[in-house]
């Protein structure tokens, strides 16, 4: 017989084998337990028997996305077939069938498709390596420093960009997914932490704070000026909206690259010789290919897209197109576009999500929960009552995929709730529950369109996405609340 291990006891493999066991049915029965004593629970009146066994279906789906037994697509897959044989949210078979696949037809989710396409453009051409290595060059001795260039890299083109998922997964991404690994900081191998994590972190956590900043800087944006005008009678302009916002706004953008930098910190903190390497670098790559100039007028021209044709051809669109044009200029091949399983794979996770999201609403499950907090908020004083509101709104958003869906639904019965209030103007409700709209993203890995690209990068953990997704959201919320409300009282719109 062989003599055990130096310093390992001869049971401790079968131990850890055993306790891998129990994490793993931990992980499986958690979210099945959960459910099944949700939908046991009686019918709460004016819901049907069928809204209330699907959500007891999408918590479960919830919390197995937290506890991650099977990777996400498949938990997605699994609630929206469970959800379709039996018959949760539409009546037929063949209805069903529709309401399940109608995810893949989600404009997000082909956007979402895209942004991996161009990452795969920057990364194969080596664009994204040189225009990473430039930012290296002018701020890379301070990690804090290039948090804060990604921060006001976003801002700028927040103004002019109406969808954050382009601008933010199309955009922002693929350049400072290259920066990492200029400080061999990978996903999957240990150095996630070295710099990845944070930089990409504070990329994403920032996009939310300007897709508040501008109306234009996220498409539910407008949707909510048009809830406004229909629901409360009042008309908010461009610059309205700024100057409402701008206090928060600018003291987040000021402050989440510090605050991720001290609770979520980088392992390397200065690089002094970094920039004299980066240079160094760009001097041994030379002058720019033909691939790579390319690829920079492709995303000029979908940039372009974004910007000024947003009216008449949907982002997502416009990113095909650029993806089909890479394809035909051979900036990358098509056996690469159809063999990058990631990309379809987080297609397949988020249009699943879209589609369970979306059977909230179809079942009328959160018309009757907003319907059944109103009178409970109508009784509160005005302080109580508009921190109940804002913060139960803005909570919503774990059952929400897209934050147009979160407008939609939510926004009229909240701004009808709301006016019923003394104290505030109509104008001041109504901005109060739009301005969240873009900070709400920040909750989870699914409740924003460019969310799952940034936990797809491998950089942040699962853990680490739901957690800090929490202690942002809290952390966002209360600043928004303690400046937000008497700024807007100041200005007397």
């Amino acid at each position: 017989m062989l003599p055990p291990l130096q310093g390992v006891e001869p049971n401790s493999h079968a131990n850890a084998h055993q306790a891998d066991l129990k994490i793993r049915l931990y992980e499986v029965l958690t979210p099945l337990a959960i459910g099944l004593v949700i939908a046991m629970v009686p019918v709460p009146a004016g819901l049907s028997v069928n809204a209330w066994r699907y959500f007891a279906l999408f918590t479960t789906v919830i919390v197995a996305l937290i506890t991650e037994p099977i990777p996400p697509a498949i938990i997605g897959m699994v609630g929206v077939i469970v959800a379709a044989m039996l018959g949760l949210v539409r009546e037929t078979p063949a209805q069903s069938a529709q309401w399940a696949l109608s995810g893949f037809g989600n404009a997000t989710v082909w956007l979402i498709f895209a942004g991996y396409m161009f990452t795969l453009g920057y990364t194969q051409t080596g664009l994204g390596k040189r225009i990473a290595l430039h930012l290296v060059r002018l701020l890379g001795h301070r990690t804090l420093g290039l948090g804060y260039a990604v921060a006001f890299a976003d801002l700028a083109l927040a103004p002019f960009t109406a969808s954050a998922t382009a601008r933010s997964a199309g955009t922002v991404f693929p350049v400072v997914r290259q920066i990492p690994e200029l400080y061999q900081s990978r996903p999957h191998d240990g150095t996630a932490r070295r710099l990845g994590a944070y930089l990409l972190y504070t990329a994403l956590a920032t996009s939310f704070v300007t897709s508040s900043m501008f109306v234009t800087a996220l498409a539910p944006n407008t949707l909510a000026l048009s809830v406004i005008r229909q629901t409360a009678g009042v008309t908010v302009t461009w610059l309205e909206w700024f100057i409402g916002f701008a206090p928060v706004g600018i003291l987040l953008l000021l402050v989440v690259p510090w605050l991720l930098y001290v609770i979520y910190p980088p392992e390397i903190r200065t690089a002094p010789e970094a920039p004299r390497w980066a240079a160094q670098q760009l001097e041994a790559m030379g002058a720019m290919t033909r691939k790579e100039v390319t690829l920079l007028v492709l995303v000029c021209i979908a940039l372009s897209l974004w910007i000024g044709a947003i009216e008449h051809v949907e982002p997502a669109i416009s990113a095909m197109l650029v993806v089909l044009l890479m394809v035909g200029f051979k900036v990358v091949s098509w056996n690469d576009v159809i063999g990058h399983a990631q990309a379809w794979n987080v297609l397949v996770w988020f249009a699943t999500m879209v589609t369970l999201a979306g059977g909230l609403g179809d079942t009328k499950f959160l018309e009757w929960l907003a319907k059944s907090l109103a009178p409970t908020l109508e009784g509160f004083g005005l302080t109580l009552a508009i921190v109940s509101l804002i913060g139960v709104y803005f909570f919503l958003h774990y059952f929400f995929a897209s934050i147009t869906a979160h407008a939609a639904s939510m926004l009229p019965v909240f701004i009808g709730v709301a006016v019923m209030i003394p104290g505030l103007s109509a104008k001041e409700w109504a901005l109060l529950l739009a301005y969240p709209l873009g900070l709400m993203g920040v909750l989870t890995t699914y409740t924003a369109g460019h969310n799952p690209i940034y936990y797809g990068s491998g950089y942040i953990t699962r853990q680490a996405f739901w957690g800090l997704g929490l202690t942002l959201g809290v952390f966002f919320l209360a600043v928004y609340l303690a400046i937000a409300v008497p700024w807007l009282r100041y200005l007397g719109l």
